[in-house]
Formats: structure tokens, C-alpha cells, sequence
């Protein structure tokens, strides 16, 4: 194996084990309240709700907001997970041994991002398991649901990693999913279509990149969509791209990282 590679994945693996075994380590505070979140919204807006809405696109209320649903806690647990993560490897300093080894900034970023996938997917299975005790689910093309949930992820764990890089203190890596993930998420078509809106709030809608990411993870599930699926799956990809390369130039930078 090359001399320059072998470190590399050394690291790369010490770093993902540490970020697995730190939120697994403490399931009870970050695998078991998404889970529990998810079951009140499938028993109250599902259940409760849903039987007075009735059908949306030929799919009881239930089978309909379930995609949203799981794709809500993707984005909630991806995001969340590496801009605590990297903080607070910032806030103790750790970091620095990282800036200063030989360990190439790639497989610093993508260490600390597959904790955030990992466990925003592990967060989806466990979703996806609780929503059968409550309505009948069928992937209509497992390709699609697989890719777009994996991009989700990976966007939002790339938006973390940037958000705890301009955090300067504890609070700061609250706003954004406070006054911008959550709105964002809950207009980005979880529990309604946006044919249900007027022309010109269905136009408008189209420029909430969580609605595209909603609809082509529901096309996946139940075959439906609001939008064209080959234009948000493309507008992921190159998102998930440019959002990889501004993360590897903050590190190279070393901004906000090193004092």
C-alpha cells in the first residue's frame, strides 16, 4: 500500500469510529427523541388530522407526509450531528492536532460528514420502521429513494461542517437551524403539495431547495412528485459538490479554526 495512502485511511477510519461510537454511545440523546418526535407527528397529524384531510394524490394523508417525515429527520440529524461534532473539536482545540498532522483536509471533511450521514440514515431506518406500525409503505424505485436520501444527507452534513466553522460560540450553531432549517423544512412540502397553493406561491416554493429534495424522496417511496425529479436529483449533485469544495478550501484556509 502507498506510504502517503495507508495514514490517510488510518485516519480516515479513527475518525468516522470516534464519530459513530460518539452518537451511538449516547442513543438515548440523539437516536431515541427524533424517533419519539416522529411517532407523536405520524399519531396527530397522521392518524388525527389525516382522517379528516383524506386523500392527497391518491395516497391516504398518512402514506403522504411519511417521505417528508423521514426526510425531516435526515436533514434535522445530518446537519445537527457534524456542526456539534466539529465545534466542539474547535472548542477543545483538538482540531489543531488535526490541522498540523499530515492527514490531507479530504479525509478530515469526509470523516466527520459520514457521522453526520450515518447517523441521519440510522435516524431514517429507524423512522422508516416506526411509520409501518401505522400505514403500508412500498418503495416504487429503491434507486431514486437510496440516492436521494443518501444526497440529503450529505448536503446537510457538508452545511454543518460549514456552519461550525463560522460558529464562534455555542449559540451560533443554533441559528440556522432554528430560523432557517425549520422553516425551510416545514414549507418544503412535508405536509401538503404545493398544487395546493396559488400560482404564484407554487412558484415560489420552487426555490426552497427542501422541497425538491421532499418531492423526489417521495417520488422514490409512492412514484409522485411535484417537481421533475431529473432536475432536482441534478440540482443535489451539484450542490453536494460545490457545498464539498467551499468545505475543503474553509479547512486549507483554516478559518475560523486556527487562533
Amino acid at each position: 500500500m502507498n506510504a502517503e495512502l495507508r495514514p490517510n485511511l488510518v485516519a480516515l477510519q479513527t475518525i468516522v469510529h470516534r464519530e459513530i461510537r460518539r452518537y451511538t454511545r449516547i442513543w438515548p440523546q440523539t437516536l431515541l427523541p427524533p424517533a419519539i418526535t416522529m411517532v407523536l407527528y405520524f399519531v396527530i397529524f397522521g392518524n388525527l388530522i389525516g382522517a379528516r384531510i383524506g386523500e392527497m394524490d391518491g395516497f391516504t394523508y398518512m402514506q403522504y407526509i411519511v417521505p417528508g417525515l423521514i426526510m425531516m429527520s435526515v436533514i434535522t440529524n445530518s446537519y445537527s450531528n457534524v456542526v456539534s461534532s466539529f465545534f466542539s473539536s474547535k472548542f477543545q482545540r483538538s482540531i489543531e492536532e488535526l490541522l498540523v498532522s499530515p492527514v490531507s483536509p479530504h479525509v478530515i471533511l469526509i470523516g466527520f460528514a459520514l457521522g453526520g450521514i450515518t447517523r441521519g440514515l440510522a435516524v431514517a431506518l429507524i423512522v422508516t420502521l416506526l411509520s409501518m406500525f401505522f400505514t403500508d409503505l412500498q418503495v416504487h424505485h429503491l434507486g431514486v429513494t437510496l440516492l436521494v436520501i443518501t444526497l440529503t444527507s450529505t448536503i446537510f452534513a457538508f452545511g454543518g461542517f460549514i456552519n461550525a466553522v463560522y460558529a464562534r460560540n455555542f449559540d451560533d450553531i443554533s441559528i440556522i437551524p432554528t430560523f432557517v432549517l425549520t422553516p425551510l423544512t416545514y414549507l418544503g412540502g412535508v405536509f401538503y403539495s404545493i398544487n395546493l397553493l396559488s400560482p404564484f406561491w407554487q412558484t415560489l416554493s420552487l426555490a426552497n431547495p427542501i422541497l425538491h429534495m421532499v418531492n423526489a424522496f417521495r417520488y422514490g417511496i409512492l412514484g409522485v412528485s411535484d417537481i421533475r425529479i431529473s432536475i432536482a436529483i441534478s440540482f443535489m449533485a451539484v450542490a453536494a459538490v460545490l457545498m464539498y469544495l467551499l468545505c475543503i478550501h474553509l479547512l486549507k484556509s483554516g478559518r475560523g479554526m486556527r487562533q
